[in-house]
């Protein structure tokens, strides 16, 4: 950072995508918001929130998807997610802020709440405020139904709307190939298209490999695909894609779409199948990375 203002030192956090290896729609509050339950997991890909002292709260956004976030808008997480823990924690401090945004926007991996999150940590850090003493209750209200599992930053059990989070077994060694067709999907509006009945929680114990753990989520699904299909058709050439890669144990969407995600049990059969799909389709964004 080179901002006039700065009077400090900086702090920078890393806001990896967000998987939902399984998600089961199990009931609906009386105020319409859907009651979940799903694993989510954290990939070695993403997006990165620094933070530094400065005079005045500003944001700059720079990577590769930048334009599609506006740094002034009322509407950004970040700069939400910094107004609303200087107010909670009564701080009148500013603090310079920098997005460097990797993760394609409105893809189902929690790009934005991983972002809000990663700016709670940062700025918990450089103004010594305690996230502990929060309500994950009132972070999902405020921010957002993922925001509190992204905090966490680890493999956890996800209920409720989200505020109910708990930690989950080690995920064993495994590597994952995600692919988005360039398609913004509105979570709303998934939820929205939804049919059907709703699932049983289905939460399972500790695996040994990547096999197992492939094994266990095949027996589970994402309840949200078929309405997410409705809206993005494309979404299902991915998946296709995916699951026809020779090392791929299984290929699923994550979250309400359009990002699908396949995983390997190696990183080298990750890297090929990262590899070849982006060179059969170049308009499609795709990452590799290890499960965090």
């Amino acid at each position: 950072m080179t901002r006039s203002d700065l009077i400090g030192p900086g702090v920078s956090e890393f806001a990896p995508a967000k998987l939902n290896l399984y998600l089961h729609v199990v009931g609906r509050r009386a105020d319409g918001y859907h009651l979940l339950d799903s694993l989510v997991a954290f990939a070695e890909i993403g997006d990165s929130v620094s933070a530094a002292q400065a005079v005045n709260l500003s944001l700059e956004v720079g990577g590769p998807f930048k334009a599609q976030l506006s740094p002034d808008s009322e509407q950004n997480l970040v700069l939400r997610s910094a107004r609303w823990l200087a107010e909670r924690s009564g701080i009148a401090d500013g603090a310079a802020l920098a997005l460097e945004k990797h993760l394609p926007v409105a893809s189902g991996i929690g790009g934005g709440s991983s972002d809000a999150a990663a700016t709670l940590r940062a700025l918990a850090r450089l103004w010594h405020c305690d996230l502990n003493r929060l309500d994950p209750a009132d972070i999902a209200a405020a921010l957002g139904a993922d925001v509190p599992v992204c905090l966490i930053n680890r493999a956890a059990w996800l209920g409720g709307i989200g505020e109910a989070v708990a930690p989950a077994s080690p995920l064993p060694d495994c590597w994952v190939v995600l692919a988005n067709p360039g398609v913004a999907v509105a979570t709303p509006a998934v939820f929205k298209a939804r049919r059907g009945e709703f699932s049983a929680p289905a939460r399972f114990g500790a695996v040994a490999d990547a096999v197992a753990l492939a094994g266990a989520l095949s027996r589970r699904r994402n309840d949200l695909t078929d309405a997410a299909l409705s809206l993005a058709p494309e979404i299902g050439d991915v998946l296709s894609a995916l699951a026809a890669e020779p090392a791929a144990l299984i290929a699923r969407m994550s979250g309400s779409g359009a990002t699908c995600f396949a995983l390997f049990a190696a990183r080298g059969e990750a890297v090929a199948a990262a590899t070849h799909l982006a060179a059969a389709h170049p308009r499609w964004w795709v990452a590799e990375g290890k499960l965090r």
